[in-house]
């Protein structure tokens, strides 16, 4: 670990090098020099992301565009180079290392406290939109391949129940049963990109509220954070996946599926927040999907998680028998839910979008 630190140009000497957040798939440290400077250092997860180069490019090219549409250092994410020029330090043991300046006064959450928070969270993630609505998304790598391709998703699923690894398929018939039903529905935004009627956008991927850095005193949005599933993508998807995490009145994990409800009141202040900021870049076949991807991000979770109940949990850190069928189960009463809301939450995007100018 101090000779990945090492490896960095930063100012002074590191002497303190100790374990930061909560993450799980990078090993991630808090690094203090002698001059008194921070910096955060990752060690990336090469067994999850299988070509690390391609990665730091898009990291790279995404934080260099950030920072110079705005250049005020609490607003982007900004990695610091090795001695030789590099964005990231490969080990002697084939572990790759990278290193960002540490953003100071600031917080990261797990759930959104306050109706307040959710909206700070839309609107650092409409101001990612925003501020990439120029980059040429087709020049990234795709980091996962295919990750967000939800009828692709459908075959993986068609393919773990058609196996049924664990011995599982006849004690969930009925949630099979469900996802298939809306499997036709899965191919609609795929084929709306297919024929350039979506635009290709530079998508985030991860968009939860735990990716936004907020201002420790005003807790307003100051930047999105975690960049290794920034790939292209589309744009509704990363609306979607705030308002599928965000927007539901449960834990992802929730066994009493009555407690699952969609928040129209945490929905339409992530859609007035997104917008604010980025409504005026996206194509009105943009807005009108937005709901759409909120639908099939929470579909798209479900069956991953009752494929992997059917696989027998080897995709999914589980913590209690059942606990991915407990998953599946919540992402599926939450589509219920959307699909009972459906012209609720239409009402409330247009009411947004008259609000905002946007036709």
């Amino acid at each position: 670990m101090l000779k990945a630190a090492n490896a960095f140009a930063v100012k002074g000497r590191p002497i303190q090098c100790e374990r930061h957040g909560h993450g799980h798939i990078n090993a991630t440290y808090r690094l203090v020099t002698d001059e008194g400077l921070s910096y955060v250092l990752q060690k990336i997860n090469r067994h999850v992301f299988k070509d690390v180069p391609a990665l730091m490019h898009n990291v790279s090219a995404v934080t260099q565009h950030l920072s110079q549409a705005d250049p005020r250092p609490r607003h982007s994410l900004r990695l610091i180079n090795t001695h030789e020029g590099s964005t990231y330090f490969l080990d002697d043991e084939g572990e790759y290392w990278r290193l960002y300046d540490y953003i100071p006064d600031s917080i990261c959450l797990d759930r959104a406290e306050s109706k307040e928070d959710f909206y700070q969270s839309a609107v650092a993630f409409g101001t990612f939109q925003n501020l990439l609505a120029d980059f040429p998304a087709e020049t990234l790598h795709e980091t996962i391949p295919r990750f967000h391709d939800t009828p692709n998703r459908y075959v993986q699923f068609r393919q773990a129940v058609q196996e049924d690894a664990a011995g599982r398929g006849r004690d969930v018939q009925e949630d099979i049963a469900f996802a298939l039903a809306r499997e036709a529905e899965a191919s609609v935004m795929m084929e709306l990109l297919q024929k350039g009627e979506l635009p290709l956008r530079v998508a985030h991927n991860d968009t939860k509220l735990n990716n936004v850095m907020l201002d420790a005193k005003t807790r307003g949005a100051l930047c999105v954070i975690d960049l290794d599933t920034v790939m292209p993508g589309l744009a509704a998807n990363d609306f979607g996946d705030s308002i599928r995490f965000g927007a539901s009145t449960a834990a992802e994990d929730e066994r009493d599926l009555s407690l699952v409800r969609i928040s129209l009141e945490l929905y339409e202040a992530y859609t007035r927040g997104f917008l604010e900021q980025c409504g005026k870049r996206f194509t009105p076949k943009e807005i009108e999907t937005l709901p759409l991807g909120a639908k099939l991000m929470t579909l798209e979770n479900g069956i991953r998680f009752l494929a992997d109940h059917l696989a027998g949990d080897v995709y999914y850190r589980i913590s209690r028998p059942g606990h991915n069928l407990d998953r599946a189960r919540t992402q599926f009463k939450l589509v219920q839910e959307m699909e009972a809301h459906w012209q609720e939450m239409a009402d409330i995007l247009a009411r947004v979008c008259g609000e905002l100018g946007l036709g």
